[in-house]
């Protein structure tokens, strides 16, 4: 993932107000014209694409259920996650996508199922802060250590959980700040930050544990308009690298145009999921078709 990622910068500090505007209408993929010329590696491509389309999933779902008292939040949740996937996890609020977001990272414990990582039922193991290293989140709020700087809330993960040294967790942190486009903020406190930015700089310290798998729970939601196109401009961006995301939005053009999944929840239980030009375009569940219309009319009056 680092090598990837180490490829792209991130320039939002020059205008931190520019809002990002998403063309989900012209989406077009271009099959006709394929160069005959690789036939040749015919049967090494073949064996390539079975490898990969055989490889087991890195996150596993299996009938996962929480209940808070008497009140069932997740009933029987199945899906699967791949590596490189970006999953988007649609739904009114109330319906169990940030419970289903936290049971994924343990922060929750579900009452019933289980949840692999790459095959083992981590919901069955005392590993839960090692898998956390490896399958990160972050929060519509951020959740930022106001008291500390940009780069100490930054560093703090890597050296008391990584245990890296001083000097070594300085250069990771800085590296994904100015990744993200927060380089020139290292010394700032958090209450010095507009939203957009502290999210930056939210998404850099999950970046700098190298996490496989990164969780959003809605990380756009606690921001102002427009700061809104700054935070999907990183999260669109990190998908091209290849990092396996699962991102819970109520952004539909982030997910139409990003994720190669999209799981439609409703009632704490998933009632359709498909790639986003199904779902979008040709829903099959009634339950699906009414929240896409209910989102597409606010929009609109918005």
């Amino acid at each position: 993932m680092s090598e990837n990622i180490n490829k792209t910068r991130f320039e939002k500090d020059s205008n931190p107000n520019d809002v990002v505007v998403i063309d989900v209408e012209n989406i077009s993929l271009d099959v006709e014209n394929i160069d005959d010329s690789t036939s040749d590696n015919t049967t090494e491509s073949a064996t390539e694409n079975t490898s990969e389309s055989t490889a087991a999933p890195v996150i596993e779902v299996r009938h996962l259920g929480k209940t808070f008292g008497t009140h069932e939040v997740l009933k029987d949740i199945d899906f699967d996650v791949d590596k490189g996937d970006v999953t988007c996890i649609i739904g009114s609020s109330g319906s169990g996508k940030s419970t289903l977001l936290r049971c994924i990272n343990l922060f929750e414990t579900p009452t019933s199922g289980e949840i692999y990582f790459h095959g083992e039922d981590v919901t069955k193991t005392k590993s839960a802060p090692k898998y956390r290293e490896k399958v990160t989140m972050v929060f519509q709020s951020f959740n930022l250590f106001n008291n500390m700087s940009v780069l100490a809330n930054c560093t703090i993960g890597p050296r008391k959980v990584l245990k890296m040294k001083k000097a070594e967790a300085n250069d990771v942190a800085m590296k994904y700040l100015e990744l993200v486009g927060m380089s020139a903020y290292v010394n700032a406190k958090p209450r010095q930050l507009s939203g957009g930015q502290k999210q930056r700089v939210a998404i850099a310290r999950a970046l700098a544990m190298s996490p496989e798998v990164i969780l959003f729970d809605e990380p756009t939601s606690a921001l102002d308009p427009e700061m809104v196109g700054e935070v999907l401009e990183v999260m669109k961006e990190l998908a091209k690298t290849g990092l396996t995301m699962i991102v819970v939005t109520h952004e539909m053009a982030f997910a139409r145009d990003v994720a190669n999944k999209v799981v439609f929840m409703d009632g704490g239980v998933i009632v359709e999921e498909g790639a986003p030009e199904q779902i979008f375009t040709a829903p099959k569940e009634e339950r699906t078709r009414a929240f896409l219309s209910r989102m597409l009319a606010e929009k609109q009056n918005g």
